[in-house]
């Protein structure tokens, strides 16, 4: 999976772009309709979004929903795959952390993730 954005103008498939808002632990980032919560994070050069028990960072692993590096809650729902769900405009979304049950930012909710 890459990082980066191809124009909608220099894309031979001459797709329209509708482009969307979604916050990332109150940062909004930029997207556009169609890409998944990991694209909007890569685009937005943010490889990694949560912490392995061993403490080491994690983002996108696999991209096809097999592994569970990538999980961030969404709308209030937790264990989200961010590389199998789709960005809709203002979802609110959340960081997760195995290490120790905090975001990334820091902030825990005091509930213990699987």
């Amino acid at each position: 999976m890459s990082p980066r954005l191809v124009p909608a103008g220099s894309d031979p498939a001459g797709r329209h772009d509708r482009p969307l808002t979604v916050t990332v632990d109150g940062e909004p980032l930029t997207g556009i309709a169609g890409q998944t919560l990991a694209g909007v994070l890569l685009a937005a050069d943010r490889p990694s979004w949560r912490r392995a028990p061993s403490g080491a960072p994690r983002g996108v692993f696999c991209g096809i929903g097999v592994c569970f590096d990538c999980l961030v809650t969404v709308n209030d729902e937790r264990d989200v795959r961010a590389c199998r769900r789709r960005a809709q405009d203002g979802d609110a979304v959340t960081t997760q952390s195995r290490a120790t049950d905090e975001r990334a930012d820091g902030r825990g909710d005091g509930r213990r993730s699987r």
